[in-house]
């Protein structure tokens, strides 16, 4: 049997996935704060996506999906200013400590 072809590196990306709580009187700056550095987010170099959500079950949920093109990227993002401007005014408001998973994924396809 033949070996399978090898992986394109460029088919691997790292998708992190961030859970936390707050009150849900403090979702909304929360989720304002994360919005306000969207743009500064999605403007970094290797950042394939970076979506907020509100639980729509639980009004003190937040979720936060990041897709990077490879873990120097999503590294460099943990260092940035706009990471470390969201941790100061977030983490006072957490009420449980956050939860951030992290994968490594190989794109099999993207559909349009």
């Amino acid at each position: 049997m033949a070996a399978p072809p090898p992986r394109s590196q460029e088919a691997v990306v790292l998708i992190a996935i961030l859970d936390f709580t707050t009150t849900a009187a403090d979702r909304p700056a929360a989720l304002a704060q994360l919005d306000s550095e969207h743009d500064t987010v999605r403007a970094m170099a290797g950042n394939v996506a970076f979506r907020v959500y509100a639980c729509r079950s639980d009004e003190t949920r937040v979720t936060v999906v990041h897709e990077w093109a490879d873990a120097e990227s999503f590294a460099g993002y943990t260092r940035s200013d706009a990471f470390a401007r969201s941790g100061l005014v977030i983490r006072p408001m957490m009420t449980t400590d956050p939860v951030s998973r992290r994968f490594r994924a190989e794109l099999l396809e993207t559909v349009a």
